[in-house]
Formats: C-alpha cells, structure tokens, sequence
C-alpha cells in the first residue's frame, strides 16, 4: 500500500485501517527482538538511578513534563 493510495482513502477508512494495525501490533511477537541498545540504555538507566543521579516520575507528571518540551 502506497502514502498515495492511504492519502485518498476516507477519514472512516482510515480510522479502521489504523485500528487493524493497531491489532496486529499490539499481538504479542514472539519473533520480535529488541535492538542490543535497548538493554544498554535500559542497564545505563538503572546505573543513574543507583547512583542517585535520575528521578523516578509516575506517568502522569511525565505526560506533563513531555507536553511542555513540545509546546
């Protein structure tokens, strides 16, 4: 399916487009694997916090936070 092809499709077709994909991706994978990084970044992450240098945040104070950066 090509951008031109989703581009003229209608707003309803659209909507249900976007929820099959949501479907499928939110399936788990069990073929999916995370890139090495991700294991480096999450190991970094726990280090910062051990070490007194990064701060727990619930989700909501978090959404808050993001949306002043994009703002």
């Amino acid at each position: 399916m090509s951008i031109e092809t989703v581009q003229q499709m209608s707003r309803s077709e659209k909507l249900k487009l976007m929820e099959l994909l949501w479907e499928q991706l939110s399936r788990p994978d069990e073929t999916f694997e995370s890139p090495a990084w991700h294991a480096k970044e999450l190991g970094a992450t726990e280090q910062r916090l051990a070490e007194g240098k990064e701060q727990v945040m619930d989700w909501e104070a978090a959404k808050k936070v993001l949306r002043r950066w994009f703002e």
